[in-house]
């Protein structure tokens, strides 16, 4: 009797199993919110793709953020959306304390300080992902240097020289020598790191009207009207226009040198931010930005231990090298580092150099950056270019920016810089 009752259900369960594996609990999906351009998306989705074949319990899905949408998993932040981002709180949740509640390893203090700035509470544990940062640097045409005499392997070092270099190649035809990208971020944030003086002072009020800011301003406007500089825009516009090789000099992004190298139109070379050299102590540090990674308040549980996988794959000292070669983006560890200047090319490894070693030093550990506070930024590019265009005065365009924009830092405190805030955890949905 007793043998008679087991086997029909020793049989019922050898008759399942077969089908066990069509019923198989579907992946859990997660969604990556972004704005990045065509390009720079396109290399977002095969970095997503690699992570979605290497398993089978996480689909992750880019999808571009619109304003209004339903909250998404992992948002890609650039470093103009930033300070909203940290104004949001309880909109996100700590990177630190979703990884450590996930279980997997992670270790923010691994990560180089000088990413890890605006993205960490008080007490130093990583709130987002500095997944895309770079530096300024300059960008030379070599083709145009030869052109106009100049010698493509002794780039410009001073702006001084910068001058010199622009005036032949402006005399050899060029109808842009100079032009820069992002104005706010190189001319004001990154000159006065460079320099060693602040854009605000101990109290968080802004400063960036002194000396060096308004003498480089006015040189700018000289530049202008001699057609030495051109601007045209205030984001990456410039960028294209050298890579069309309309330039003979820009300033912009070290992360721009993988697309410029891929591209293979240019024979580009990659240098140090220029610098004032009759200011005492100069150059300093530049400073890291770009682009992070938040993930989102609210989620189921299965969610954010997806979240925890995809972070972790994208913290793997070899993928770090991937990123680098392709997007010339800072690896974020030291591991990383080493393992890209192992692996990489000499020359995508000599922009990796110049970037790194204008990063050394404490001024690139300051948090409150104009270009990052949203509002701020705006104001600081409508005044520059005033300047430039020659309706106001370097000093008035800086005196107006200034007052301006501590006005909106005075009416919105939620602007201040990530290191003075701990964002607070929102509850999983049910």
């Amino acid at each position: 009797m007793h043998l008679r009752k087991i086997l029909p259900a020793l049989l019922a369960v050898a008759l399942a199993a077969p089908f066990s594996s069509l019923t198989a609990a579907a992946p859990t999906e997660i969604e990556l919110s972004h704005q990045l351009d065509e390009e720079r998306a396109e290399r977002l989705e095969k970095l997503v793709e690699r992570f979605n074949s290497r398993q089978k319990d996480t689909l992750v899905k880019v999808v571009r953020r619109v304003q209004g949408d339903a909250p998404k998993d992992l948002y890609l932040v650039t470093r103009e959306e930033q300070a909203r981002f940290i104004a949001a709180k309880g909109a996100f949740r700590p990177l630190h304390q979703v990884m450590k509640e996930e279980n997997v390893p992670f270790d923010g203090g691994k990560l180089a300080p000088e990413l890890r700035v605006g993205l960490a509470d008080a007490q130093g544990n990583l709130i987002a992902l500095p997944i895309g940062l770079s530096t300024p640097v300059l960008f030379i045409n070599k083709a145009a240097f030869r052109k106009a005499g100049l010698d493509p392997e002794k780039p410009p070092k001073t702006w001084a020289e910068m001058q010199v270099a622009a005036d032949k190649l402006f005399d050899s035809g060029s109808t842009c020598p100079y032009t820069t990208s992002w104005p706010a971020w190189v001319h004001i944030d990154n000159l006065s790191s460079w320099h060693g003086v602040e854009v605000a002072d101990a109290k968080g009020k802004l400063n960036f009207n002194g000396l060096v800011q308004v003498k480089h301003t006015a040189m700018l406007t000289t530049w202008a009207k001699a057609r030495f500089f051109v601007a045209f825009g205030r984001r990456d516009e410039a960028d294209n226009r050298f890579a069309a090789g309309e330039c003979g000099m820009l300033t912009s992004s070290s992360s721009l040198s993988g697309a410029l190298r891929d591209s293979r139109k240019l024979e580009i070379g990659v240098a140090s931010l220029p610098y004032h050299d009759d200011v005492q102590g100069a150059p300093k540090q530049t400073l890291a930005g770009g682009y992070s990674l938040w993930v989102g308040g609210g989620q189921k549980p299965a969610e954010y231990k997806g979240v925890a996988q995809f972070v972790s794959f994208l913290l793997e000292p070899d993928l770090q090298v991937e990123l680098t070669a392709a997007s010339g983006f800072l690896p974020m560890t030291s591991a990383a580092r080493a393992a890209a200047g192992s692996k990489l090319l000499k020359a995508d490894v000599a922009g990796l150099n110049v970037a790194y070693a204008q990063l050394q030093g404490p001024g690139a550990l300051r948090a409150l950056r104009v270009a990052e506070i949203e509002k701020v930024r705006i104001i600081v590019e409508e005044e520059l270019e005033a300047a430039w265009s020659g309706k106001t005065p370097a000093k008035q365009a800086l005196d107006i920016a200034v007052e301006r924009g501590n006005v909106i830092l005075h009416a919105a405190p939620a602007a201040k810089p990530a290191a003075q805030r701990t964002a607070k955890p929102a509850a999983p949905k049910k």
